[in-house]
């Protein structure tokens, strides 16, 4: 019988004994490989289209973006408000987003409505036609849309900041104008659509409480499509280096938006996992030693946080706060300074234990359920990567010294080698 009296032990997370739920692959008629993650104990499901049809492909800017957005706006049987309307009356969600490399359709349903829902994917993947009027309405729409996001120091301060990391021209730091919006043409949005989608390379996963007859219905609607597998990860661009700057958006601004970034390797470089080690204590999460320093000392922002950014062939170090336009200065003096620190003195083992446990947590609440475990999934095949990335990332958040992180803060947290940007 449980005694109430007794308080229960208490278990730091590092103690527990991660595992990542396995998948089943299966590979379609025409090469396309299929990830199916069967858990939960709802009645849901996801599938998730993944094309390498991103940025990285397009040759006028835009054009990868506006292709995935349209794809919902219009087939030669259906138009933008009747291919909503189908998904609406099954209770279903169907959303498009476009990345730098890949882009993506993404289905969240209820599993018994799935084989109303798979045939008219398939025909916007294969039978989309992009109305002119509806590419109409998108140019005005989000030339409105970025006026208004042109007045706003942490819009212009994150492109700005991408712009000098990777070279304005190159995908990762290329930005939209309005110029950009009004030449958009349907004819280069078709051509796009049949290059990377209609026959374009493609991997797909699956995850919830999966029907029985899923892999056969998805043999069905998507095995004959001449979409094809999807390959390795596109070349990496050289890109020039850019000279960082301040940059007054609004004179009568009273806050400034602050970008302190410099390139680092990607995920596949030895160094990234052990990164996110440092990172976390650096700058990475609410107890971290920026915002111990910045917001609880000093006052002088609500957050500041550190972060690697996820690429597929580059990452970066990328520093972000918004303060008060007077102690912009005095905000980024305190940032080396804490880079000066952690690059000087040992990391004290009761801060990296609570590091530590500050992660392993976060990776349990990743593995809380199908669609949680699918992501980290993709981010691991789409990456080139197999299980044993997961696995030896929980090994060194366990066991990584503090001597190995302030090898780490030497290599990478020097202030001479970041762009330092701010926009009021």
């Amino acid at each position: 019988m449980l005694n109430r009296k007794t308080a229960p032990k208490i278990t730091d997370a590092v103690e527990f004994e991660l595992t990542l739920p396995s998948y089943k692959k299966y590979i379609l008629k025409n090469g396309v490989e299929l990830y199916c993650i069967d858990l939960g104990t709802q009645e849901t499901m996801m599938i998730n289209w993944v094309f390498y049809a991103g940025n990285w492909y397009e040759e006028k800017n835009l054009v990868a973006a506006t292709a995935n957005y349209l794809l919902k706006n219009g087939t030669r049987s259906r138009n933008a408000f009747g291919i909503n309307e189908h998904f609406e009356y099954y209770g279903s969600y169907l959303n498009r987003s476009c990345q730098n490399e890949t882009a993506e359709i993404s289905l969240h349903c209820l599993n018994k409505h799935i084989h109303e829902l798979l045939p008219v994917v398939s025909e916007l993947i294969m039978d989309s036609v992009y109305p002119q009027e509806e590419l109409d309405i998108y140019k005005k729409n989000m030339q409105q849309r970025l006026r208004v996001s042109l007045l706003k120091s942490d819009f212009v301060a994150g492109r700005l900041i991408d712009a000098y990391l990777f070279g304005e021209h190159h995908p990762y730091g290329r930005y939209s104008s309005l110029e950009d919006y009004a030449s958009l043409e349907q004819g280069e949005l078709v051509r796009f659509y049949n290059k990377y989608y209609r026959n374009g390379r493609c991997v797909i996963f699956a995850a919830g409480r999966l029907p029985a007859d899923l892999v056969a219905a998805m043999e069905t609607h998507f095995g004959h499509l001449p979409i094809h597998p999807s390959g390795n990860v596109p070349e990496n661009k050289e890109h020039p280096i850019y000279p960082a700057a301040q940059k007054t958006n609004d004179p009568n601004g009273v806050q400034g938006s602050i970008r302190i970034g410099r390139n680092f390797p990607n995920r596949r470089h030895p160094d990234f996992q052990r990164f996110q080690v440092l990172n976390n204590i650096f700058g990475g999460y609410f107890g971290s030693r920026l915002m111990t320093n910045i917001r609880e000392d000093k006052g002088y922002t609500y957050g500041i946080y550190s972060y690697l950014v996820n690429q597929m062939q580059e990452s970066a170090i990328m520093i972000s706060t918004e303060a008060g336009k007077e102690v912009c200065e005095a905000t980024i003096q305190e940032i080396y300074r804490e880079m000066k620190v952690i690059c000087e003195e040992e990391v004290d083992p009761e801060e990296l234990q609570a590091t530590r446990n500050y992660m392993i947590g976060g990776i349990l609440g990743d593995l809380d359920g199908p669609f949680q475990v699918a992501g980290r999934w993709k981010n691991i095949l789409l990456n080139q990567q197999d299980e044993s990335y997961f696995y030896h990332g929980i090994d060194i958040i366990k066991t990584i010294s503090p001597r190995e992180l302030q090898e780490l803060a030497n290599k990478y947290l020097q202030p001479e080698n970041f762009y330092e940007l701010v926009v009021v």
